[in-house]
């Protein structure tokens, strides 16, 4: 977890009215019972923080890291994903890839980074080779040098959710990695692993994978579209419920 980027995050929604409240229990200035969860939190605003009109690309892509950190949920990925695939993508790509490397890395499960690079990334063939090459072909190599702990987590959870991956792209890297005696359980998962499906797989998110090919923002029934806290000018506009 980055500490800086969750403050920033959680400084990011207090603008809006959002604040935390206790363990997964959030409240905003409008919502009628005055509680949401996390999950309700990301379905509204993690989205938008690709929409801050006070930061670029990269300073968006970081916000919503930092919203993943904070709400842990994997609504915010998805929107990541999005965000690269959309008409305003790609996102940088080095931005981008350290902030899956580093959330693999460590110490903490992380489920819903895992996932996401499962249902989304792993799964279409346009980017399964380049997204599996950033979070652990290229450093494939370094497993056999003496390789650290947080890399050995990382290379685990890759592996592990690697299913759909193509075997070009993965085969290299699978060899490699049978010749350590620690990753073999996570090959086997990841041979045994295939295309996921929707809100199974290893480390089920709270939120089930979404397929959109035109964007639009979906609010939880439980959420009312937030109004307040919103400075002048600043993140641009919020669409239209």
């Amino acid at each position: 977890m980055d500490t800086q980027a969750v403050e920033d995050a959680r400084r990011w929604l207090a603008e809006d009215g959002v604040t935390q409240v206790g363990d997964d229990e959030w409240t905003d200035c409008e919502t009628a019972d005055g509680r949401l969860t996390a999950n309700d939190v990301a379905h509204a605003w993690a989205g938008l923080a690709f929409t801050d009109e006070r930061l670029d690309m990269a300073g968006r892509l970081r916000l919503a890291f930092g919203l993943l950190d904070l709400l842990e949920v994997y609504r915010v990925p998805s929107e990541i994903h999005f965000a690269d695939r959309g008409p305003d993508g790609p996102l940088p790509p080095e931005v981008l890839w350290d902030g899956y490397r580093r959330r693999l890395e460590a110490p903490r499960a992380a489920e819903a980074v895992t996932y996401s690079l499962w249902v989304d990334w792993f799964e279409d063939r346009s980017t399964s080779a380049t997204a599996f090459a950033e979070v652990l072909g290229h450093d494939i190599d370094r497993l056999l040098t003496g390789a650290p702990d947080a890399l050995l987590r990382r290379a685990r959870r890759v592996l592990e959710c690697s299913g759909p991956v193509p075997w070009p792209a993965k085969e290299t890297a699978y060899g490699t990695a049978a010749r350590l005696p620690v990753l073999h359980t996570a090959i086997f998962k990841g041979l045994l692993s295939g295309p996921a499906p929707a809100g199974s797989g290893p480390g089920a998110p709270r939120c089930p994978p979404r397929r959109r090919t035109v964007r639009t923002r979906s609010w939880p029934s439980s959420v009312r579209r937030p109004r307040c806290g919103r400075p002048a000018g600043g993140r641009g506009r919020r669409p239209d419920s």
